[in-house]
This record gives C-alpha cells, structure tokens and sequence, in this order.
C-alpha cells in the first residue's frame, strides 16, 4: 500500500479566520508582537551599533545604495 507524503504546512488554527482578506492578519500580529518583544528585551542599541558601518567607506557605500534605492521607487 503506497503512503502518502507528510504534509508541510502546519495544521489550521480554528481559532484563525480561513480567509485572510487583504494581508495576513496573523502574520501582521505575530511579526508585531516579535518586534515588540525585541524592543522590550533592550537589544535595540547593541544591534544598532553592530548594523553600524565599519569605516567611512563603507558608510558611502551604504549611503550610494540607499539613495540608489530611493530613486528607483520615486519612478
């Protein structure tokens, strides 16, 4: 008798509205509630200083890609 895969996606939540509509409300307050959790652990400095550029090199080069960025979404 041939069996079947496991399936990969998780179960569904009866609690959690089969029809999302416009966005995913659950993953909207999971990704919230995460951020809120990051800022109430107190590691936003020490990740800010890590994402800090090394040098001033790096720091244009940074500042090139951001207003690279930029002007591709103003068009």
């Amino acid at each position: 008798m041939k069996q079947s895969a496991p399936s990969t996606q998780a179960k569904p939540d009866p609690a959690d509205p089969a029809l999302q509509g416009e966005g995913n409300y659950t993953a909207a307050r999971r990704y919230r509630k995460s951020v809120e959790d990051f800022v109430e652990s107190g590691q936003v400095e020490p990740a800010a200083r890590d994402a800090a550029p090394d040098d001033e090199q790096q720091a244009r080069e940074l500042k090139e890609a951001e207003e690279a960025g930029r002007a591709h979404a103003r068009k």
